[in-house]
């Protein structure tokens, strides 16, 4: 998937601008890369847009930071200019994306190694009926 068909993605599953959908979207990415083994992160590189595989991309040999759900979006908010409740919506709907670029397993695989926080976000929201 082209980097910009990825934002179109994002933008819809969050309701966002295109502009916010990319923040979102690079925010998302580097902190997914940093809390995930290196070797993980460069397998999910593999399957993205070569402009969006800089942000996932580390040493395959380098351990991943512990950090909690709270601290992912926080990270996330931070790094993109957005308000928390923006950012959940932007890291769902970018995990969602990724899902469906890099396949259930490589992403399974990368889920198994967040808290169950994180990879909940990546779970389509029921609608109300």
């Amino acid at each position: 998937m082209a980097e910009l068909e990825f934002f179109e993605k994002v933008a819809a599953r969050a309701g966002v601008p295109a502009d916010t959908a990319r923040s979102l979207t690079e925010a998302t990415l580097r902190t997914l890369g940093e809390r995930i083994s290196g070797g993980q992160a460069a397998d999910l590189a593999d399957h993205v847009a070569h402009e969006l595989r800089p942000l996932l991309s580390r040493a395959r040999s380098e351990e991943p930071e512990a950090f909690g759900p709270e601290e992912f979006l926080r990270r996330v908010a931070e790094r993109a200019g957005q308000p928390p409740e923006a950012a959940e919506r932007g890291v769902r709907a970018v995990l969602q994306t990724l899902h469906r670029v890099v396949g259930h397993r490589k992403f399974e695989g990368a889920l198994a190694q967040l808290p169950r926080e994180i990879g909940a976000l990546a779970q389509p929201v029921p609608r109300e009926p």
